[in-house]
């Protein structure tokens, strides 16, 4: 079976590396229950790590290995295709030698790093009619207890992320809520204090 070349960014491998490896982790807490056992929360997932090693043969190996060299100074995430792999963007975050190299050969290994972009960084101005509906679908409204506004935890939920959907920092949020004691674990169902 021929695979198709794998690429990152402008580099093309003349030949696929030799061995591939990718590493899929899950963030879980244990934490004990009084007088029982434990429970488990699920964090989320990490990212994925993507490595392998391989050679370059023949006239021009040094140069190949340096034109990868030049794509990890760039220090920003790319394209990664791989033959086999599903399609990312990667930092190529660890490139090695594996030996001395010679004019004519090359040993390298490589390690990728998956980068998530899911993640809003900077502020959304939303209409007034799409800030109510999402304000009434997150947020109890405020009401006669002074004008505080809530938020209800649902599944998923973490507090550093609730804290960047309104606009606070998590320092703030936690000052917040001196009812939670514990920042690292929350309920579906528990109620947030957002301002």
């Amino acid at each position: 079976m021929r695979l198709t070349p794998m690429r990152y960014k402008t580099f093309v491998w003349p030949y696929n590396p030799r061995v591939y490896e990718i590493d899929y982790k899950r963030n879980v807490a244990v934490h004990k229950v009084p007088f029982g056992y434990y429970a488990l929360q699920d964090m989320g997932r990490t990212c994925r790590v993507m490595k392998g090693e391989g050679e370059f043969c023949g006239a021009g190996a040094y140069a190949l290995f340096g034109r990868l060299a030049c794509l990890f100074y760039e220090g920003t995430p790319g394209v990664l295709v791989h033959p086999l792999w599903q399609t990312a963007s990667a930092y190529l975050v660890e490139l090695s030698l594996r030996q001395e190299p010679t004019e004519n050969y090359v040993a390298y290994s490589f390690e990728f790093w998956e980068d998530f972009t899911g993640y809003e960084t900077g502020a959304k101005l939303v209409s007034s009619a799409k800030t109510a509906s999402a304000s009434a679908e997150a947020v109890s409204a405020a009401a006669p207890d002074g004008g505080k506004k809530w938020h209800t935890v649902v599944y998923g939920d973490t507090l550093w992320a609730v804290a960047r959907a309104n606009g606070l920092t998590l320092a703030a949020l936690i000052a917040l809520n001196p009812q939670i004691k514990n920042p690292n674990l929350i309920y579906p169902g528990d109620a947030v204090r957002i301002a």
